[in-house]
Parts: structure tokens; sequence; C-alpha cells
């Protein structure tokens, strides 16, 4: 028997009602509600029924996800990790104080995981000149100014701007999906209609070219109003950048109304935000969202049916799974992975509480690692986090590029996971007891800030912990360091 978990919204809702001005009074008017109501809400009193829910979103304006604990979750389970941080803080906090930090204070939580992340970075680049100067002593350091440790990354800040969104974008979600019904789009048949809709709606010819190398994937020429792609691409590959041009042109308002609402100030960031954004929409047109999650749901989330089905690559169906958190018709929320060789994070977001590491790799343990050393086998795992949180994930190897003897090709490992509870949804969970697996792989967000005292992977310490070095003794666990 299942139980619904009691939303509690208060300090979202005093937060929207004090950036517009409002007092007390006001909302309770708007809402058609008691003062005593809305007092009890904003005070955590009293959670919000499905009905008040919708009430707040029309007042408000945008969707009821913003009022989701998703959010909440993970930006508690970042908080716990930043402070393990021993360098920041000698005692950890309690479970309780942690939560009413993020319920009372969010914005305050923000600011500090801001500056956490910024801290962490600031320590990497540290390390970095340090082995740069004794590494490469007198090596010349470059012709350029060291770009700021403080200011965060571009692709940092992209990223963080679509986990806050639970990876859902809904004003291009929506566009994306209607496009593709007004064009009656086939799997296996969309870029003639793309190219037709291009040229109808903003007058740019699509061209498809051989491949002169460099792997260039899309070239628009605003003085000939000429849409170049390469020939090597498939239907679905060439409609998805057919797609992306037409989200820049068509729907630039929604784009950058996106862009506004991120809040980006440099213009790096600006621009990888803006075709993050037009990717997003082609994603949608390629797998619209209610087809898309009617059909997954029907096959159980099996990725090579899904493939099959929409004519599109192992990455894209994941990635699409990951989006999956429209009001109303939301699918099992996923995190999703894509890492090299090298252990390298090139996309992560999440619709879940998985908390990535940030900074020191991540952990050896995910069984996402051994992913290539069963290439394009589907590998699944039932891992637990520091916190208990058990989730279960799949990984499999995924290439791109190739074509020729001499082109370039790129390899991943491709993660996919969920919360545990949510397993028996997918078919790669069958046969396991998901209420007491029998295996489970007890991983953490990194080393860096990992508790685990009896981890034989630990590549090093946890920051800030003082080592317990004894050259009479030895073992597999590499460091020694003090509890608590």
């Amino acid at each position: 028997m299942t139980t619904t978990r009691k939303l509690f919204v208060g300090p979202r809702v005093r937060r929207l009602r004090e950036q517009r001005h409002w007092s007390q009074t006001q909302l309770a008017e708007r809402l058609a509600l008691s003062l005593s109501y809305v007092s009890q809400i904003e005070n955590n009193q009293r959670p919000v029924t499905a009905g008040v829910l919708l009430k707040l979103a029309e007042v408000f304006g945008g969707e009821v996800g913003q009022f989701s604990e998703e959010h909440d979750r993970r930006q508690l389970a970042e908080l716990d990790c930043a402070l393990r941080d021993r360098t920041l803080r000698s005692e950890p906090l309690s479970a309780a104080a942690l939560v009413r930090l993020t319920e009372q204070a969010p914005e305050l939580v923000d600011a500090f995981l801001t500056l956490y992340q910024r801290h962490g970075r600031l320590q990497e680049e540290h390390a970095q000149t340090v082995d740069r100067f004794y590494g490469e002593l007198g090596a010349d350091a470059g012709n350029g100014r060291p770009r700021e440790a403080l200011v965060p990354l571009p692709h940092e800040e992209v990223r963080d701007h679509f986990n806050r969104r639970n990876n859902y974008l809904d004003a291009l979600d929506r566009l994306g999906e209607a496009l593709a019904g007004a064009l009656k789009l086939v799997p296996g048949q969309r870029a003639v209609a793309l190219r037709a809709a291009l040229r109808e709606r903003c007058g740019v010819e699509v061209a498809v070219l051989p491949d002169p190398g460099g792997g260039w994937l899309r070239r628009f020429d605003p003085s000939r109003r000429r849409l170049e792609i390469p020939a090597g691409l498939t239907d679905a590959q060439q409609a998805f950048q057919i797609a992306t041009q037409y989200a820049l042109m068509v729907h630039h308002e929604a784009v950058e109304n996106e862009l506004r609402d991120g809040g980006f100030a440099d213009p790096a960031t600006q621009a990888l935000a803006r075709q993050g954004f037009a990717h997003y929409f082609a994603g949608a047109v390629l797998l619209p969202y209610e087809d898309f999650l009617a059909e997954a749901r029907r096959c159980r989330y099996d990725i090579e049916l899904l493939q099959q089905r929409f004519h599109v690559g192992f990455e894209t169906v994941c990635h699409r799974l990951s989006t999956l958190q429209r009001d109303g018709a939301r699918g099992v929320p996923f995190y999703f992975v894509r890492l090299d060789q090298a252990g390298n994070v090139s996309k992560r977001q999440s619709a879940t509480a998985f908390h990535f590491a940030r900074h020191g790799g991540a952990c050896p343990l995910w069984q996402v690692h051994e992913a290539f050393a069963q290439p394009e086998r589907i590998l699944t795992q039932v891992a637990e986090m520091p916190d208990g949180t058990r989730f279960f994930g799949i990984a499999r190897t995924t290439g791109r590029g190739g074509g020729g003897f001499r082109s370039q090709r790129k390899l991943f490992a491709i993660g996919l996971g969920c919360e545990l509870a949510h397993a028996r949804e997918l078919v790669y969970a069958d046969g396991i007891d998901t209420r007491q697996p029998r295996d489970v792989v007890p991983i953490g967000p990194g080393c860096r800030v990992c508790p685990r005292a009896d981890c034989v992977q630990r590549a090093f310490p946890p920051a800030g912990k003082a080592l317990l070095a004894d050259s009479n003794a030895e073992s597999l666990v590499s460091y020694r360091f003090e509890a608590g």
C-alpha cells in the first residue's frame, strides 16, 4: 500500500510573494483562501492540496513543478556533501538542521553552494598551477591572461540551469511537440519535411554536402540564407540539426525568454545556453513528449525498442528519458550522465536527488565506468549513496563519428538511473527484489567528499580529514582517516 507524501511549500510561496511585493492578505485574496490558511502554508504548518497547488501555479505563473520537492532533495544532498568537507566545518550538521536550512533559507543555501563550487574550482586550479610550475618549470605559461578562478565555467552554468528545471523546459518542449504534430513527422523520414519547413518559414535552403573533415555538424550562412549539413548524417541526425536551426530562427523569442530566466551574463555562456535550448527543442521534435512517454511506458523503458520505434540512437533515447517531467504526465525521474574513458563527465542532468561529483572525479565503483570494459553491453547496478538512498542504474557504451579509416570517432559511456523505488517500472530490473536487493554497491559522490572509511578504491582522502598514518601496518584501503 502506498501513501501520498505531504507537500510543504512555505518558503517557496513566501519568496514568490515577497518578490512581487504582495502582502499575505493580497495573496489570500488572489487564491480565494483565508488569511490564516495562507499564513499556515507559508509557515509550513499545513501541506498544500492538489487544488491549492494548481491555484498557486496560476497566481504566480509558471508550472506546478516549481513547487516540486525534487529540487529541495537535490539541494539537500549537495549541501550535506559540501558540509562533509572538513576544511569548511569540523563537525557535520545533523540531518534535521540540514532540512531546516533547505526549507527555511533556500536562497542562502543556493548562495552557499555556489560559493562552495567556486571554492572547489579555485583549489583545483591552484593544484594545477603548482603541478605546472614544478612539472614544467620554465615552460611558456601561454600568451593569454589566466581565467578568473571565481568565474563559473559556461558549461557549468548552463548545466546547473537545466538541473534547477529538473531537465524539463516546458515552453520549448511543447513547441517542439507541436511542430512534430503539424508536420506529421514519421521516424526515418523527418529531414525532408523539416527541410521544407525551414525553406517555407525562414527562406533558408538546406544543402547536404560531402564532409570535408573537421567534425562539423551544422553551418549556417546568414548572408546566403543557407544551412549546410554533412552528407554522412542519418535522417534523424540531419533532422536534429535542421530543427536546431529552426528553433534559433522561428522560436527565437522562446529561446531568449529561457536565456533571460537563466540570468546568464557572460556572452560565451549565453551562446552555449542558446545552443543548448535549441538542442532541447530539436530533441522534442524528434521525440514528441506524449507519444514518446506512452511508448516508453508500453515497452517498460526498453531503450533498444525505443531506438527502433523512433529511429534514433541510444544516447538520444536516454537523454530524452531524463526530461520526462511535465506536470500531469511525468515519466520515471532519471539521472543521465555521459563520460569518456578518462572519467571526464561531458553531460550530466538529473530529475532525481542523485548527487554528481563536481570536483575530483566520479566514484570508481559506479558501474558506468565498467561499461568501457564490456562495450555495447547493458550493465545494471543497485547502488547506495552514503545517506542510504538507493538507485538502480544501467550503463552502456556508445560511439559517435567514424565512417572512414581516418575519420574521428568518439567513445562514451552512458549512465541512466532512478531511485530504486521506481525500478520496478523498468524492464532491466526484472528479477531484482527492489525491496531487499541482494547485491548493493556502496558508492559515493566522489573521493574528495565521500565519508566512507573502508573503501578500497579510494583515490585520495576526503578534504580536511586528518590522515591516520602507520608505517607498521598496511591494507587494501590506501588512506585511513579520522572518523566523524
